[in-house]
């Protein structure tokens, strides 16, 4: 068999298990996307802009490891950047692949149109590796092979998007066929005299110390150490907390776990627990202001142990070319039984998080009310899509039976996210219960995705807060900028449905003001299987979790620090 340029493309996003890649067409890069069409192994998948086809791919990274987005020059790329930032935030490896010029007009002084008006095109190409781990610009058919698995292999080992630029007449030509596809998940092993010491040393530092917790942090799923850090939970026999952004990476019915680590919001008796600690282990955790609660919850460094994904930090001590589930793998095989946390958690009696009675089915419906009944929902089978703001609270509330998950953006935290990334998601894991909980300021960002979900037939259940603005920017600082101009959300289903047209739609727009409406409005959701349902929530402007106010403060305070240096 042949192979151009495109199809050598395709087979390798193929090897790499991807069914699916997300597009935007553009002039530039219409002859890769028929191109990419040829491989019938894989479906193209239309977005309605650029920036929803980036977040669309790393929504679909979340459920199958990895995505491509195909969009076109400057107009199209520069559009989807946004979203690619926020791929390498979140560690998610997100092929970007742009077309470009024909390769003749480099150097040639043309002008051409979706550029800058300047006849330099190496500008896009620059403005990527800012945001990639690799990036490459594809000139001629015998470099694209090369380039092409350099990035694919690139974005595999370091969980974190990468770049593609191919000249829009290159996409066509004929290329050298790809060998096996085993080369692109070849990973450096960890040294293993690195990795002994790291175990040696963690014993070392925890042998005196009873009260050993452990911290789920957000990068354990790029480390593919879910597993292992169960197993050494188990080994260990402490207390275990989940930072904010991690929800679902720990089951929650392990007997260790004991909630979620947030400061002042943390789940009840955890941040005495945490504080109490002789020793924490925190697994691959980025400290932000956010899960931070603005800087007032960061472990003590004396007592903490810091396993990143490739190196291990203890006793002050640095232990590189250590992969995090080689190291918990051995540690678990190695470790005392440390209860010490985990009993003086249980000793605290703190209970569980308050849960909301059921209200009153006519009662004008609220906030608790809603994640009541989503709670409700819950799977093993189900994964919840929480937009930033008051549905990361929510969401943090919900008890999640083993193999539920809840997918944040907790690091990039772009409102409007999680609309595309619940239609990439569902793409990806259409066999799942897909749940995605957003606000309607967040909403009108990106509302325009629904349609897409609408037109494959995605059964997303969609409940959109309607408080008229932006309930987490108003607990962080108020003003008029954040008040929105209200739409019948509802009522945007039928426009996404285009009913009458050639491909009529079957998602529903409900209304629900009372907890008995919201009932009477799931089970419709439920049973709706040939599209999305929306379910538009009516609360108040105030009504949102008392975890949000307090986290509000704590964030505004830290953003509103005076300047160190007097020069500023």
């Amino acid at each position: 068999m042949s192979y151009t340029v495109g199809t050598y493309l395709a087979e390798r996003l193929v090897q790499i298990g991807l069914k699916h890649h997300f597009a935007v067409a553009g002039d530039y890069n219409l002859v890769l996307l028929d191109n990419l069409l040829l491989n019938k192994n894989m479906e193209q998948v239309y977005c309605c802009n650029e920036l929803n086809c980036g977040f669309s791919a790393e929504g679909y990274a979340r459920a199958k490891g990895a995505a491509a987005a195909v969009v076109t020059y400057s107009v199209g790329a520069l559009s989807a950047f946004d979203a690619i930032g926020g791929a390498y935030a979140e560690n998610l490896p997100v092929i970007l692949i742009s077309g470009a010029p024909n390769n003749n007009d480099h150097a040639a002084g043309h002008v051409l149109h979706h550029a800058l008006g300047k006849t330099d095109y190496h500008y896009q190409l620059e403005m990527a590796k800012n945001i990639t781990a690799a990036a490459e610009a594809i000139y001629t058919p015998e470099e694209a092979p090369a380039k092409i698995d350099h990035v694919i292999k690139t974005a595999l080992r370091e969980k974190k998007p990468v770049y593609l630029e191919i000249a829009c007449n290159i996409a066509s030509m004929p290329c050298a066929a790809p060998g096996p596809a085993s080369a692109l998940f070849n990973d450096e092993a960890s040294d293993e005299a690195s990795l002994n010491a790291a175990v040696e040393e963690t014993l070392k530092f925890i042998a005196n110390r009873d009260k050993v917790a452990v911290l789920v942090g957000s990068k354990l799923r790029a480390a593919g150490a879910e597993e292992a850090a169960v197993k050494f939970a188990d080994a260990l026999g402490g207390a275990v907390a989940t930072m904010a952004a991690t929800k679902s990476f720990f089951p929650e019915e392990n007997p260790h776990y004991i909630g979620t680590s947030w400061g002042e919001v943390s789940y009840p008796g955890v941040e005495k627990t945490m504080k109490e600690a002789d020793a924490v282990i925190a697994l691959a955790p980025v400290f932000n202001d956010y899960s931070t609660t603005g800087w007032t919850d960061i472990p003590d460094p004396k007592k903490l142990v810091l396993a990143e994904p490739r190196s291990v930090v203890v006793n002050g001590i640095r232990f590189p070319s250590v992969h995090l589930k080689d190291y918990l793998t051995r540690l678990a095989q190695k470790v005392s039984k440390k209860t010490g946390a985990l009993d003086f958690f249980k000793s605290l009696n703190a209970g569980e998080l308050k849960k909301a009675a059921p209200a009153d089915p006519s009662a004008p419906l609220v906030n608790a009310e809603i994640a009541r009944q989503v709670e409700a929902l819950l799977t093993p089978n189900t994964t919840v899509i929480a937009e930033t703001g008051d549905s990361w609270f929510n969401a943090q509330r919900m008890k999640l039976p083993n193999g539920a998950r809840v997918e944040y953006e907790m690091q990039w935290g772009h409102i409007g996210w999680s609309v595309p990334a619940a239609f990439g998601y569902a793409v990806g894991a259409p066999e799942r219960r897909n749940i995605l909980m957003v606000g309607d300021g967040s909403f009108q960002l990106t509302a325009q995705e629904v349609a897409q979900m609408v037109r494959l037939k995605l059964p997303v259940i969609i409940f959109l807060i309607n408080n008229y603005g932006y309930t987490i920017e108003v607990m962080i600082h108020d003003g008029p900028y954040n008040n929105i101009k209200n739409w019948d959300y509802a009522g945007l289903m039928e426009v996404f449905n285009g009913n009458g047209g050639y491909d009529s739609g079957a998602g529903k727009g409900l209304k629900a003001k009372t907890g008995g409406e919201l009932a009477e409005a799931i089970k419709v959701a439920l049973a709706n299987t040939d599209g999305p349902t929306l379910i538009e929530c009516f609360i108040g402007r105030e009504d949102c979790t008392e975890e949000l106010v307090k986290w509000g403060k704590r964030v505004a305070a830290a953003n509103s620090r005076k300047p160190v240096n007097k020069l500023l």
